[in-house]
């Protein structure tokens, strides 16, 4: 998988997948093992520009607060 997650606590991650040709950013929340685990999907987005919106909108990060995995 392709995509970011945090550099401050790994809670945040974003992946990348192609779908029918277009590129679809999904903006999800992990949750620690400890209370459960699990992933909670806050958004799917088509650019760069509306994942930035959308980082702003439901966390407290930038596109500068991620680092690249996979």
């Amino acid at each position: 998988m392709r995509g970011w997650v945090c550099d401050c606590c790994g809670r945040w991650q974003i992946s990348v997948e192609r779908i029918h040709g277009r590129y679809l950013y999904r903006l999800v929340r992990l949750y620690r093992v400890e209370v459960g685990g699990g992933r909670d999907v806050l958004g799917e987005v088509a650019t760069v520009t509306d994942l930035e919106a959308l980082l702003r909108a439901r966390t407290p990060l930038t596109l500068a607060d991620l680092r690249e995995v996979g």
